[in-house]
């Protein structure tokens, strides 16, 4: 985070990761934090949290952009990706630590790829 300056905005994005156990859309957060600042800021702010590699982004259900922790997996590689999970009941929203290859493609280079898995969680089953 050493590009940026770490103002109100960006601790209070911050704390509402560290205070979280899975990821957070960015409607979640536009909703949340509406008396705190502004749409616009919300997305510059984890814009800038992913450039850093303090977060990362999935797309969800729906299409729904999701941001979770970067530390919880490891991102040194950036062309291995992991999976996720979303609850279709409560949508809730996590990083999985499962292993999944990304089959090798003949006469093609796979930079990235987008595995969630949907279904219920623990707490809904």
């Amino acid at each position: 985070m050493a590009n940026f300056r770490s103002t109100k905005s960006v601790k209070i994005i911050l704390d509402a990761f560290d205070n979280s156990n899975g990821a957070l859309s960015v409607v979640e957060l536009v909703k949340k934090y509406k008396s705190d600042m502004n749409k616009t800021t919300v997305y510059r702010i984890l814009e800038r949290l992913e450039r850093e590699g303090i977060l990362h982004s999935f797309s969800g259900v729906n299409g729904l952009k999701w941001f979770a922790k970067s530390q919880e997996i490891d991102h040194t590689d950036h062309s291995v990706d992991h999976s996720h999970f979303q609850c279709d009941e409560c949508g809730k929203s996590e990083c999985l630590t499962v292993d999944i290859t990304i089959p090798s493609i003949p006469n093609h280079k796979v930079d990235s790829s987008n595995l969630i898995l949907v279904g219920q969680c623990e707490d809904c089953l």
